[in-house]
């Protein structure tokens, strides 16, 4: 809604200048400002300006009301369109409120009926604007939210690849022997995965995990690990408990 001290502006559009005399005099009565046109030509050239509401005639020379209201909402779908006629017919008013009229008034029109279509329509229109900025806001706070969880999950990534490879350079180290062994697993690991067209995600995981399988050896100590020579059958126990100090 427009703070207090703005007014609403209404578009008035009638062919005959009484009625639209009387109608602006009536709504600017009502502390509405409006504007005058008599022809909806006329009025497709001032809907360049902002209108909160526009009332108009049906039965104008060249274009008609209902044409006019068509025209409108091609470009502005959420502006409010009521219809004046002197000629209540059934079939006009229906095709009117096909075509989105918020409303439809007969002449010779009621004032209070009137001004209060106006204050309906002009809710109406409030009611849309606001719901629009709502979800403009909406949207813009998960679009906002989605790229710091990006990043956030960029970040995550990067300080876990660095982990990992920082236990790789680790168990590589411990064991020189076999230490290019672990560098090969992940590289073989990671192209079976895409032969075998695995998920991009699957393929990632499982190039980080390879190079792991051996990380347990850590835990083992030197005098086994590194042993020259074949490992007795108690040293081979302790040796297998690399797959399990790796979990």
């Amino acid at each position: 809604m427009k703070n207090r001290n703005e007014q609403f502006v209404v578009l008035a559009v009638d062919d005959d200048p009484y009625v639209l005399e009387s109608v602006s005099l009536l709504l600017k009565g009502h502390g509405y400002s409006v504007e005058q046109c008599s022809s909806a030509e006329e009025a497709l050239d001032l809907l360049r300006h902002n209108f909160d509401v526009v009332l108009t005639d049906v039965q104008m020379p060249a274009l008609s009301g209902i044409e006019l209201l068509g025209r409108i909402h091609s470009t502005n779908p959420d502006l409010p369109v009521i219809l004046m006629t002197g000629y209540a017919d059934l079939d006009i008013a229906i095709d009117a409120i096909k075509k989105g009229a918020f409303d439809f008034i007969t002449k010779p029109y009621n004032a209070r009926h009137l001004i209060h279509s106006i204050e309906k329509a002009i809710r109406y229109g409030s009611l849309l604007r606001a719901e629009k900025h709502y979800k403009s806001m909406l949207e813009d706070t998960v679009k906002k939210r989605t790229e710091e969880l990006t990043d956030a999950l960029t970040m995550v990534k990067r300080v876990s690849t660095e982990i990992i490879q920082r236990l790789i350079n680790v168990a590589e180290f411990r064991d020189t022997e076999t230490g290019a062994h672990i560098s090969r697993i992940g590289l073989y690991a990671n192209k079976i995965a895409e032969e075998l067209n695995m998920p991009d995600d699957f393929v990632e995981t499982i190039a980080f995990a390879g190079p792991m399988h051996d990380i347990g050896k850590v835990g083992i100590p030197d005098n086994i690990l590194l042993k020259p020579a074949a490992l007795s059958s108690n040293e081979f126990d302790i040796m297998k408990n690399h797959t399990v100090i790796g979990n």
